[in-house]
């Protein structure tokens, strides 16, 4: 069966691709937050496995079993490609969030074209090998609030003295990442996907990071609602979520002539979104 197809991998689905090479120092295993466009695969020392599931002492016969963290994170995107050109479009699409949003605000992503052989055929892959990044999910539509983020940082382990002055770091940090996302639209004419839950993480050290870029769109200001190819309006989706933390987390006021939100927040536009939105959620199975 075509891997792309496959609803769920395992590490031998994965070592039987042609173009993965046999080695025993690494290890497969299929991350916990699968994107619906593409496998999500942890990388992994086989010694750090070994250590997870054998422990290591600690003193008197205690034992610890460290959870083992990933070296890179492959992804093995689902879409298919009509030829060559179509495939480096969309790397391209990735090379326009790179850019704006730089290794700062983002998981980079080394994106590579394979032969991946199926059924007696060559056809055309997109796989990328990327930075692994631990941090909590950043909800848009959530309570974003300075005790919600308090309590993030608290399940990090970190201690009180030190949350008041992470939380001041995340902000600038989203501040940050909002600008830059806005000249992303304006100068770019993208958005990536900011309303997919788990798409958007905040690290300890207070830094928000985008983690899921498989999903692009092209903004084009227009009356027109896109749909991505599984029938959602992630464009629109996302501006509403950039535009949640304009409003409600940074406190900034807004004007009506704002060259985004004047399209993408009109009432009319909202209620059209929402009708895409939950026709999406009933056909999903």
């Amino acid at each position: 069966m075509d891997i792309r197809e496959q609803d769920y991998i395992t590490e031998e689905d994965v070592k039987g691709l042609n173009f993965i090479r046999e080695t025993h120092s690494l290890r497969y295993r299929r991350h916990f937050r699968q994107g619906l466009r593409s496998h999500i695969i942890e990388i992994i020392s086989s010694s750090d496995i070994k250590k997870e599931k054998s422990g290591i002492n600690i003193v008197d016969g205690i034992k610890r079993y460290p959870k083992a963290r990933p070296i890179k994170m492959l992804r093995i995107f689902r879409r298919r490609f009509r030829d060559l050109n179509d495939a480096l479009e969309e790397i391209q699409r990735v090379k326009i969030v790179e850019k704006y949003l730089s290794k700062s605000h983002m998981a980079i992503s080394c994106e590579f074209l394979v032969h991946y052989r199926i059924h007696d055929k060559w056809d055309i892959m997109l796989c990328g090998l990327q930075d692994y990044v631990q941090g909590e999910i950043l909800d848009p539509w959530g309570p974003l609030e300075d005790v919600y983020f308090r309590n993030i940082f608290k399940r990090m382990g970190l201690k009180a003295n030190e949350i008041e002055g992470v939380v001041s770091t995340l902000i600038k940090s989203i501040e940050d990442f909002v600008d830059r996302t806005r000249d992303m639209i304006l100068l770019g004419g993208h958005v990536p996907d900011l309303a997919g839950m788990g798409n958007l993480l905040i690290t300890r050290d207070g830094n928000i990071r985008l983690v899921d870029i498989n999903n692009i769109s092209k903004v084009d200001f227009t009356s027109h609602i896109p749909l991505d190819d599984r029938g959602y309006p992630v464009c629109d989706k996302s501006i509403q979520a950039l535009y949640l933390f304009e409003k409600n987390l940074l406190k900034r006021k807004i004007p009506p002539e704002d060259n985004i939100y004047k399209v993408y927040m009109e009432k009319s536009r909202l209620e059209r979104v929402s009708e895409f939105e939950r026709d999406f959620f009933i056909s999903q199975p």
